[in-house]
């Protein structure tokens, strides 16, 4: 399984993205593709909304259609949609949002059309492989914005994530995997929040954790019994793509985590969890900005695309600190 950080959709990226036709963002995860695709499930944080035109970045996102389809034909499978910029645009971006997700065949789970519709689908139930896997995905807050109803958000709330997860284990899920848009904006380490918050989900049976919001990475921590790893957290895996300008937010991690099943009857085994470093690359080709998502291992051996000597560096101080951040802790 893969999962990758914030997506985001920042003006100057759509602008990068139009073309003639439209917008098209095949240039932007070409390098990736090939990776994101072999995974048996691939996850991403789509941290915009579809509300349609006029298009908008921060503070408040509507993205092109072509971006959810250009993250698609990359390799994804399954969107997390409970962030702090979901409803960004009302009514019309979270209808508008989940309405074009369906259309292409995307799964997503964290943002739903009622509460009887969150009943139905939550959690997100996928099977592959014979497992039989639980997502579920929470935020902190929507920027005080408020929820339309018959709208409804999954908000960090304690009792509401008790009860949504002993409702989890009535699906025999055979791990369950939590989503979570958590801690402080461009901080390095996790908050004391989002450790109490990772206790209380592996206490209620929650055995990976995958984080997001902060924009950085943050430092991965394994829980091990008789040199098995019993659960996971991923404390942030930073950005996957945006314009973002400040220290450390010019890349992130890919969550890299291999489970196993040898039978029906035994319990799922976490083999192992790892990550790689992406690392967004903003060039001017023939007049235009673009914007490419570089795996930094991958690009080191292979070389391309070119890139000038002040962007291996930039590319190389960023590696280097985020090796240093996720294995710190």
């Amino acid at each position: 399984m893969i999962f990758a950080g914030d997506a985001m959709q920042h003006l100057p990226q759509i602008r990068a993205a139009q073309t003639p036709d439209g917008y098209n963002y095949d240039s932007c995860f070409y390098l990736l593709k090939e990776k994101i695709a072999s995974a048996d499930i691939a996850c991403v944080n789509f941290e915009t909304t579809l509300a349609g035109k006029p298009y908008s970045g921060y503070p408040q996102f509507s993205a092109p259609d072509e971006f959810a389809s250009g993250l698609k034909d990359a390799g994804f499978d399954i969107f997390f949609l409970a962030n702090n910029h979901v409803v960004d645009k009302g009514r019309r971006g979270v209808e508008r949002t989940l309405g074009v997700l369906d259309s292409i065949g995307i799964k997503h789970t964290g943002v739903f059309r009622s509460k009887d519709f969150r009943a139905l689908n939550y959690p997100l139930m996928v099977i592959k492989n014979g497992i039989r896997i639980a997502f579920l995905n929470y935020t902190y807050d929507t920027n005080g914005l408020p929820v339309t109803a018959p709208h409804m958000v999954n908000v960090i709330d304690t009792l509401q994530m008790k009860s949504d997860l002993r409702l989890t284990q009535l699906y025999n899920p055979d791990i369950v995997i939590a989503n979570m848009h958590w801690g402080d904006e461009y901080v390095t380490r996790p908050n004391a929040e989002q450790k109490r918050l990772a206790s209380f989900l592996f206490r209620n049976g929650v055995r990976i954790i995958i984080g997001n919001h902060p924009h950085v990475v943050q430092p991965l921590a394994k829980n091990k019994t008789n040199n098995e790893i019993e659960t996971v957290v991923y404390y942030s895996l930073g950005n996957f793509v945006s314009n973002q300008q400040k220290i450390n937010t010019d890349g992130g991690a890919m969550a890299e985590i291999v489970i196993h099943m040898t039978d029906d009857n035994s319990p799922v085994k976490i083999i192992s969890c790892s990550y790689s470093l992406i690392w967004v690359r903003k060039h001017t080709e023939n007049g235009k900005l673009k914007y490419t998502v570089i795996p930094v291992e991958e690009h080191k051996k292979k070389a391309i695309p070119e890139l000038t000597p002040e962007e291996w560096q930039k590319m190389n101080i960023f590696a280097t600190k985020a090796d240093q951040l996720i294995g710190s802790f």
